[in-house]
């Protein structure tokens, strides 16, 4: 991130009052218009702003102001920072344009469809909402229900392509992979298969050997039956 001078108005009076340096090294030093910074020198401008020394500030050293003074063509430079502050970590929903808060509910409810392992904090992370929101978007109780339509977050400009990524490997930690299947959903090895067809075999020919051997005794019948039934037919 870029370095910026503080209160730069305020120091374009300090530099005014206090130094020889010409209208354009003041102004290209605090970015502001030459013109403004003459008109601060006449008066006319910047009235009851209290300069502020950007020596004391660590902005800028007694020998830049030294080398500027002494060359007209000179432009300042402004101070490296001796203490580097860490750059403060978002908390909280993420900021949404106003421009773009409209297509939150559209977001939300592409979120919930196709990534239903994302818990709420992270969508609300994700799109900046609330979890009252997304809970209404869930049970289908959103007062604009009915004309919702799922759209890509991403696309949309709510949150970027990395994040989306990092959220939903986060959600998907601990959860069992789709190779983690039931032990009846898996395919019989080789072994299991010729074991099952072998006994089916044997089941097969032990069935066909009974019908065989119960249709031949129902045909099997007596001489003595025989002529016993062409007795009666005379």
């Amino acid at each position: 991130m870029a370095q910026q001078l503080l209160m730069p108005k305020a120091t374009a009076v300090w530099l005014v009052d206090n130094t020889s340096l010409s209208f354009e090294q003041v102004g290209d030093f605090c970015t502001l218009h030459p013109l403004e910074i003459k008109a601060i020198a006449d008066g006319e401008s910047a009235q009851g702003i209290k300069g502020m020394d950007p020596i004391m500030t660590g902005q800028l050293t007694r020998e830049e102001i030294s080398r500027g003074e002494a060359d007209e063509k000179y432009r300042l430079k402004l101070s490296l920072p001796k203490v580097r502050v860490p750059e403060a970590k978002r908390k909280g929903p993420r900021y949404t344009p106003v421009s773009k808060r409209h297509d939150r509910p559209n977001a939300i409810l592409w979120l919930v469809r196709n990534h239903p392992e994302l818990k709420d904090p992270q969508i609300s992370r994700l799109v900046g909402t609330t979890k009252n929101t997304i809970q209404q978007i869930r049970e289908r109780s959103h007062w604009n229900s009915a004309n919702l339509q799922p759209m890509d977050p991403v696309t949309l400009g709510l949150c970027s392509q990395i994040d989306l990524d990092m959220e939903i490997e986060k959600a998907s930690r601990g959860m069992p992979r789709l190779e983690e299947v039931a032990e009846e959903e898996r395919l019989l090895s080789a072994a299991q298969t010729q074991n099952y067809r072998g006994r089916a075999d044997s089941e097969d020919g032990e069935l066909d050997a009974a019908a065989v051997f119960a249709k031949l005794t129902a045909m099997k019948r007596s001489q003595a039956d025989v002529d016993a039934d062409e007795d009666e037919q005379r």
